[in-house]
């Protein structure tokens, strides 16, 4: 069922037209991965979904409403963690709970039930500076999924990591998404990220950018060890570099 449609949008700054005629879609529990060169209109589009930025043209329907250009109701993690320094991981996981207007202790405690599951046991009196990157991208997602617990924009979360922290991340982000069922869409510029957590990938390609072709990744979830190693997986690069490459 899809949850999230975006209908024939463009936007342009300064009479340069930045995105073009895009529309896509999300399904309910899919991960689904926006991948193409810098600065072809990820984030700009990312904005308009997130209600930050109006389009030009088009429009984003949430759930059936109508939530272009309104702020709040759809959950955006950028590269940073943007944990703060000065409040233990539980307040900064609590903080979207807080601004909703729950009581302090409720919003901790409600935060804390989902410390295990994300990974995070024993870390709730600790602050981010004690902390691993991979763990403060554990916390950073969780307080987005608090945020909205429907649909979240993933902006290059795991692009700061070294290469042996994002391949643990991957597996417990794989793992933890089979169990929440976050309806996620998610910016990348790394095709094997893309291939290894996606549903679906749609390819965003020129300038003014647009969606040029849609790969869907039929490997079934939970994916096997070796995946990333698999012929399959190979084939589907050469795919979407050979399309990159013509564009």
């Amino acid at each position: 069922m899809s949850v999230l449609q975006v209908n024939n949008v463009s936007k342009s700054f300064e009479q340069e037209k930045i995105i073009e005629n895009i529309s896509l879609e999300l399904n309910e529990g899919e991960i689904v991965s926006l991948l193409g060169v810098s600065g072809g209109g990820k984030t700009t589009l990312f904005n308009i979904i997130a209600g930050l930025s109006e389009p030009d043209e088009g429009s984003v329907i949430l759930e059936g409403e109508n939530v272009t250009g309104k702020p709040g109701k759809v959950s955006y993690m950028l590269q940073k963690d943007l944990l703060l320094p000065y409040r233990t991981i539980v307040d900064n996981v609590a903080l979207p709970l807080i601004i909703r207007g729950e009581k302090k202790a409720a919003a901790r405690e409600k935060a804390a039930s989902y410390f295990e599951e994300f990974g995070l046991g024993g870390t709730e009196t600790k602050y981010p500076s004690q902390l691993s990157g991979g763990m403060k991208q554990r916390a950073a997602l969780l307080r987005t999924y608090l945020f909205s617990e429907k649909v979240a924009l993933l902006d290059e979360p795991f692009s700061a990591l070294d290469m042996l922290t994002k391949s643990a991340v991957h597996e417990w982000y794989l793992d933890v998404m089979e169990k929440i069922k976050l309806s996620t869409l998610f910016i990348t510029h790394d095709i094997d990220e893309a291939i290894l957590l996606s549903d679906r990938i749609y390819l965003l390609t020129g300038r003014p950018g647009t969606l040029t072709k849609e790969i869907v990744i039929r490997e079934p979830k939970p994916r096997r060890k070796d995946f990333n190693i698999s012929e399959e997986f190979l084939n589907y690069k050469r795919e979407i570099i050979a399309h990159l490459g013509q564009k």
